[in-house]
This record gives structure tokens, sequence and C-alpha cells, in this order.
């Protein structure tokens, strides 16, 4: 098996692109990535397009307006997961020797609103959406851990803090506590701005084996591991209600098992904090701290710039918005910036091992329906 580096990253800022189509804005991305790269065009052999909602064949759609025709090309589909998946994909090709170089990309153009549930998920039929389900994990952990409202509050403080100095996020505004305590109520202990926007966006990166990374002049970053799960079932009359615990525990121990390295090796982190509870989950279920006590991580500051680990510099879900078929490619392009020492202001000194996480997909009885787990380094 070959090791595989990521050789260009780009993506377009993330928005309300109401004018523009999905295909428009990928080749955008596309174009960055290509560029970042140095690699001529025809030197990509394989494509991978991760979207959740943009219909048949849409990544064939988006080379066509490139001229990057005639290669194999697939399209995941795999909930908020889709891009990190596609992701998986390429590098299972890389690494298994099929293709040398491959492109990733990660689109989506959102309705506003509410995700539509899955045809069938009678518990969102019933109530239990999105921002409901990460309401009833706030409850729980505040009830069980005295987890407070303001240290869920402080994560969303802390991720538009660093989106306002990303030039790529959807809102780039600081915010105090105060204000986001003071939001619209959504889902009790949530307010409305601990919830992610609806966002379009798409992001690329470029993988390449190692002889191919060799021959270019910047710094590759290594994808050390690459892991996606699903969620088991449990059932909830006996073991009590299905959450993303158990999912990113196993997804992340693989991860870490594959590198040969534990969550006290990582530098920088993007975690998947489509609401504030969901990023402070996070931190637990990836071994950041113990369980339980995510919210002090939190309110003390560990997990800011300048922190012991900072998580999502980019701004997260919550400040740079959540395409979801963009989001876990977007990830990988913060990381890759970020491991290269090209993350400007928001640059975590000295980061030379990044992890990414995002879920996806509320499957009722086994939680979510998937988790992607990748490790970088340089």
């Amino acid at each position: 098996m070959r090791d595989v580096f990521v050789v260009g990253a780009g993506m377009v800022r993330f928005g309300r692109l109401t004018e523009r189509p999905v295909a428009d804005f990928a080749a955008e991305a596309v174009r960055a990535a290509l560029a970042d790269s140095g690699l001529d065009r025809r030197r990509i052999g394989f494509s991978v397009f991760g979207h959740s909602q943009q219909g048949r064949v849409a990544g064939q759609r988006v080379l066509r307006e490139l001229s990057l025709t005639g290669m194999p090309v697939l399209n995941v589909e795999n909930a908020c997961t889709s891009g990190a998946s596609a992701l998986h994909v390429a590098w299972m090709a890389v690494r298994s020797g099929l293709h040398d170089v491959a492109l990733v990309v990660g689109m989506e153009k959102m309705e506003k609103g509410l995700i539509p549930p899955n045809p069938g998920e009678f518990e969102a039929r019933l109530g239990k959406t999105m921002p409901a389900k990460y309401a009833l994990r706030a409850k729980q952990h505040m009830e069980k851990y005295g987890t407070t409202a303001a240290q869920l509050a402080m994560i969303s403080v802390k991720n538009h803090k660093a989106g306002a100095l990303n030039p790529y996020a959807h809102y780039q505004k600081e915010l105090t506590l105060e204000e986001v305590l003071a939001s619209r109520p959504i889902a009790e202990p949530l307010t409305l701005l601990q919830c992610c926007p609806t966002t379009d966006g798409a992001a690329a990166v470029v993988v390449a084996c190692g002889d191919v990374a060799r021959q270019l002049q910047q710094t590759p970053v290594r994808i050390v591991a690459s892991a996606v799960n699903s969620g088991a079932y449990r059932n909830s009359l006996k073991d009590g209600i299905a959450s993303d615990d158990d999912l990113v525990v196993r997804c992340s121990g693989a991860a870490y098992e594959s590198a040969g390295l534990g969550p006290e090796d990582i530098d920088v982190v993007e975690v998947h904090d489509a609401f504030t509870v969901g990023e402070m989950l996070a931190y637990e279920n990836l071994g950041l701290c113990p369980r339980g006590e995510g919210g002090r991580l939190a309110w003390e500051g560990a997990t800011a710039l300048g922190g012991r680990i900072p998580v999502n510099p980019s701004g997260g879900l919550l400040s740079r918005g959540h395409p979801m078929g963009a989001t876990g490619v977007a990830q990988i392009v913060e990381l890759t910036w970020q491991l290269q020492g090209r993350a400007g202001p928001r640059q975590v000194p000295g980061a030379k091992v990044a992890l990414a996480h995002v879920n996806g997909g509320s499957t009722p009885g086994i939680g979510s329906g998937s988790c992607a787990i990748h490790i970088l380094a340089t």
C-alpha cells in the first residue's frame, strides 16, 4: 500500500450563492485546487464528488464546465459525510495503486430552513428534527455532568471569533456570549446562534501518491489515516436513546490505530459543529478530554485559537457554514493550509498533526448513519 498526500487545496467563499449554479462555483473550487497543486490537469486520472442533494451525475456536470471529461467519475451521497466519504474513496484508489492522482470535490446548494427528514423517518415526523435531536443530547449532558448553557454558548462565541478571521466563511462577525444566549430559542437549550446556517459552497483537493507528491514544490500533507463507519443498532428499551458517542469512538479509534497516534498527538482539529453541543460531544468522543468535561474544556479556552488544542480554527460549521456535501472536504482544505502554515491570522503555530471529524444522517435506532475521521500530518 502506498502513502497518499494532499497536493492541492481550494475552495470558494461559503454563503447564499443564490444566483450561481452549483456546477459554476464547484468548478471555481476545482480550478483553485488544481492551480494550488501545480499539476497539469491531464494528470488527474479519477474524480470523486461528494454531495447530498445535487441530483444524478452532478460531478460530470462540473467536469464538463472544466473540459475535464472522459475519466472515471463517482458521485458519493452519505449525508453530511458525503465529502469526507468521497475523500475516503479517492484515498483508497491512490493507496491501492489504481490511480496516481485523484480529484476530490465536496459541493452543495442548500434550501433554506431545516434539512428535510429522510423518507420513512418517523422520529422526525414526531418532532425529533436535527435541532431537537441535539437539544436532547445537550439536556442529557447537562443533567448528568452539570454542563451549563453558557458553556455551550461559548463554543459559538469561539467559532465566530475564528470565522471572523476566515475569508472563506459565510459569517465573518464576532459574537458576544450575551448575544448567543439571547438569540431566538430553537430547541432548549439551543438558541439560533448555536445552530449552523444552511449555506452553499464547494471545496476541492487533489490527492496523489508519494512519487507525484515529491515532484512538487510545496510541502505535501500526508493522509495518515482515513476511516469511515456507520452507527450500530441500539434497543432503546434496553440500551437507552441511540447516540453518536459509540460511532465516533469506534471510528476515531480505528483512525488513531491506523495512524499509530493518539489524541495527545493532535495539534489542531476540525469537527462537525452543526450545533454547539455537537462540538462539545466531539471533544469527549475523540478523546480530547474525559467524558463529561467537554463544556469546561470550551469554557476555559483550551479549544480556542491560542489554546491547548485549537478546534475549528476555520470557524467551523457555525461560522463557515454547512453545505452538506462540501463540509468534509472544506475541513481538509483548512487543515492542509494549517499544516502548511498558510492559514493567515487564524494559523495554529507549529501545527504538524491534524484531525478532521464529521457525522452525517440521523437514523432512528442507530444515531448518526455515518462518521468519517481523517488524520493528516506533515
